[in-house]
């Protein structure tokens, strides 16, 4: 059994995209810094997924910077900001990206900023009246605060914080992460500073990211050596990560809506699986199991501990690849999960889908948890185990 179900992690290339980079894995190999034609053909490549990306994100194609990745672009915007502007103060929210989390308690370790922390509430969501009162107190400041949350899924209300933003004087960072390729983004609809994409997220090669950096804004590069990306980060472009790049966005949005339907269904399948498995105690983490709060793609599920080890690895040694954190064995949960008002004694365990899963897969995923209770001698059930034939 192979069943691969960790898509937030990361994603199986796409078919279209393994065609689209092909030819720079053999033919078009040259440097685009290069002034002879083999040269300059890769260029105008590195130059179309520019406009790919731009045109498909509602930016110009000067507001787009290819990175080795999203931390890259966290890095880049968070550091760039506080430097170029001079920032002391940031806002940010206790279930960010370890990327986020991390760059700013370098900084203010440093002596460089104060960090302020937007209340959530007990699903994860931002409070934006506190944030509000965060911005009245701290005018001209640095909003870090993320689309989509890569362990629960929540989906934050970007548009209402680039308007407190613009009330207040502040700079938006957003990471999406975990919603580019999944949920339509247009930068013409608010007004965002920064943001970062990560290609392996949505059926792209890894290695390969982008930041957006708004053109009202110029930034120190974060890697010098070199002019390329207009002199924002040197090093030979990874060609073929940005086509490939280019091409899964491209992908992603022109299937979004099929895409987004699949996904949604496959995760009420598996929460409706779940209802009736017999399995006591079961609940959902933040906003995931919302289709509308969340990203379709992620399902973050409280499963009561089991006496003879974890779900994760009891799976994974079956051949499905699932991620979570467990407090059942003193391991504690995730820095997110510590974040919401949860059961502390529960292992966590976060599914993710894409397109190409299947509903027999999940009909398989649930049988297999199953049969691990039903194998634990300490754990109840609310009725007798049923087989998976018996709910069809």
């Amino acid at each position: 059994m192979e069943i691969y179900l960790d898509n937030a992690a990361t994603t199986a290339l796409g078919p279209e995209v393994i065609e689209a980079i092909l030819p720079f894995l053999t033919t078009h190999y040259a440097n685009p810094s290069s002034a002879h034609g083999a040269g300059r053909k890769v260029k105008e490549a590195v130059d179309n997924a520019r406009r790919t990306v731009a045109g498909l994100l509602g930016a110009s194609p000067e507001e787009i910077y290819f990175t080795a990745g999203a931390t890259e672009g966290i890095n880049q915007a968070l550091t760039g900001a506080i430097q170029a502007y001079e920032l002391n103060h940031v806002i940010t929210s206790r279930i960010e990206h370890k990327a986020v989390l991390q760059t700013l308690n370098h900084h203010e370790k440093e002596g460089d900023i104060e960090t302020s922390f937007v209340k959530l509430d007990e699903r994860g969501n931002v409070d934006l009246y506190h944030l509000e009162n965060l911005l009245r107190a701290n005018p001209r400041t640095l909003i870090a605060l993320m689309h989509g949350n890569n362990e629960i899924g929540n989906l934050t209300d970007i548009h209402a914080i680039s308007v407190l933003a613009q009330r207040y004087n502040a700079i938006f960072f957003t990471d999406t992460t975990q919603t580019i390729g999944k949920v339509r983004i247009d930068l013409q609809a608010g007004d965002i500073d920064f943001l970062v994409g990560s290609a392996h997220k949505f059926h792209g090669p890894k290695g390969a990211g982008f930041i957006y950096i708004n053109k009202k804004h110029h930034l120190k590069p974060l890697i010098y050596g070199g002019g390329q990306e207009r002199g924002q980060r040197g090093g030979t472009e990874n060609i073929v990560g940005i086509v490939g790049l280019a091409k899964a966005l491209e992908v992603s949005y022109r299937t979004l809506e099929a895409s987004h339907s699949k996904v949604s269904k496959l995760k009420q399948y598996l929460i409706s699986k779940l209802a009736i498995s017999g399995i006591e105690g079961i609940c959902y983490n933040g906003e995931s199991k919302s289709i509308e709060n969340s990203v379709a793609n992620v399902l973050n599920v409280s499963f009561p501990c089991l006496s003879t080890g974890s779900i994760v690895t009891k799976l994974d040694q079956i051949g499905i690849a699932v991620s979570g954190g467990s407090a059942c064995s003193g391991g504690g949960a995730s820095h997110v999960i510590q974040a919401l008002a949860c059961e502390a004694d529960k292992e966590n365990v976060r599914f993710s889908f894409s397109k190409f899963n299947t509903f027999e897969e999940l009909d398989q995923v649930v049988d297999a948890i199953v049969r691990i209770y039903e194998s634990d001698p300490t754990i109840a059930t609310t009725k007798a185990w049923k087989s998976i034939a018996s709910w069809a």
